[in-house]
């Protein structure tokens, strides 16, 4: 080490050592996370079992706002199918909206497929008022809170992805992983139907609960060189195999064929993937993300979510990562103003 990576060292640990307290994962690029030392002594497994905690305690604090049968299906399998969530006679007309609606986009390929996004800004939301009723829905956001484990306002966007493009290797988001070491939210209204052989979401039943069986996994690969493992579960996205499954008494995952106007809500921090579609095609989708710092204990108190803020922040994010990409990347690219699919509507669906 030189003198002056050894200066930076010290300079930065106090950086370092308050980041144990936040969302940060990534055992490749921290230097204490993917200390193989302090995670023979347990770090990483105390960090998993602090945050779970702490997210079981501000469930139990949201769970007597969110509908018993939502809950339920929640606690047990880390998901919830809603059908028809929205009134089936109103679909229609929502659907043809938001997939007619043209707007500025951004594209991101990870092998043979292409995620495009469109923000859900205000701009959209005045052009299409019955969204935001249903993003407003009572319900629904006490769902999306609960699964959270905060009551802070999810990101929205129109969502496209487009499977079998011309690209190189298969598509990551095929692997099953969990996002990070701890809970978080993402929630799908999928406004076409979805078909085992479109790659639907995919899911490990349970595997949202960080049980004595989890935690020893955690441990274990918590243990691993970073540099000589997957680039994803080096940077804390593990990806996870059939024998570690069943190590965690955890059965494979299941793909979730299910029919348009149905909203999945989930914990990614459980074993998820997206399927592998077996011919070309795009799907469209509404797509609403939360993840807060684990180690908060309060439910609230996110600015960010504040009306007038909230429904701008993605554009805000973007700028920002567009501003800094020599810095910290940004795999986001502009797509130009367009529509979220290219196939024409059909309108049976």
């Amino acid at each position: 080490m030189t003198v002056a990576a050894g200066l930076k060292r010290i300079v930065l640990t106090p950086l370092h050592v308050l980041q144990l307290a936040t969302s940060a994962k990534s055992f490749l690029d921290h230097p204490l996370i993917g200390s193989a030392r302090l995670n023979r002594m347990g770090l990483h497994r105390g960090r998993v079992r602090l945050a779970d905690m702490l997210c079981r305690w501000r469930r139990r604090r949201l769970a007597r706002h969110v509908r018993a049968d939502w809950r339920k299906a929640f606690d047990r399998d880390g998901f919830v199918v809603i059908e028809d969530v929205v009134p089936p006679r109103q679909f229609p007309a929502l659907r043809k909206a938001l997939l007619s609606y043209e707007g500025p986009a951004r594209e991101m390929r990870q092998g043979d497929a292409i995620t495009r996004r469109m923000a859900v800004d205000p701009d959209m939301l005045d052009a299409i008022p019955a969204l935001g009723a249903l993003l407003a829905r009572r319900d629904i956001r006490t769902l999306f809170h609960y699964v959270a484990s905060f009551r802070t306002e999810p990101l929205h966007y129109i969502q496209t992805i487009v499977s079998q493009s011309s690209g190189d290797g298969p598509d990551p988001q095929e692997a099953v992983h969990a996002d990070s070491f701890h809970s978080s939210m993402k929630a799908w209204l999928f406004l076409n139907p979805v078909r085992l052989e479109d790659g639907p979401f995919t899911y490990v039943r349970g595997s949202h609960r960080f049980t004595p069986e989890r935690l020893a996994w955690e441990y274990r690969r918590s243990l691993s060189d970073p540099k000589q493992i997957d680039r994803l579960s080096a940077r804390g996205s593990p990806r996870v195999t059939e024998e570690d499954l069943a190590s965690m008494n955890l059965g494979p995952a299941e793909g979730l064929a299910v029919p348009a106007n149905t909203l999945v809500v989930a914990d990614t921090g459980g074993f998820h993937a997206r399927g592998a579609a077996a011919q070309a095609g795009e799907r469209g989708e509404i797509w609403s993300y939360a993840r807060r710092n684990p180690f908060l204990p309060w439910l609230g108190g996110d600015l960010l979510s504040l009306p007038g803020v909230a429904e701008r922040r993605v554009g805000w994010l973007w700028a920002f990562r567009d501003r800094f990409a020599a810095q910290i990347g940004q795999p986001w690219q502009p797509a130009g103003v367009r529509r979220a699919i290219d196939t024409p509507l059909d309108e049976s669906e």
